[in-house]
């Protein structure tokens, strides 16, 4: 698999939430790990409350796949109690990879 799209999900935690978003963050790497056609999957920490997701896939037919599985689906239920409003998750095209 080569991968070619993405997309890069950008999260705020509500201020007391940010320890459970972490920690529900960390827990998503193994929903990933369960899709095959998730090629990479990466939780990241920008600030004290602002976390992010960025993951990549080889075509449309996967992206779709993954913002339609378990692990958007458990994001879903997580958000109202966790965030701030909801995520800003943005596709993108991959230009250059190393």
């Amino acid at each position: 698999m080569t991968a070619q799209l993405g997309l890069l999900a950008l999260l705020e935690a509500k201020p007391d939430k940010a320890g459970e978003l972490a920690a529900f963050l960390a827990s998503g790497a193994k929903l990933a790990a369960d899709e095959p056609r998730t090629i990479t999957w990466y939780a990241f920490k920008i600030d004290e409350t602002t976390y992010g997701i960025f993951d990549t896939f080889d075509n449309e037919e996967a992206r779709q796949a993954h913002l339609n599985g378990p692990i958007a689906a458990a994001l879903g239920e997580v958000a109202p109690a966790l965030l701030t409003g909801a995520p800003n998750i943005r596709p993108v095209e991959l230009v250059a990879i190393k």
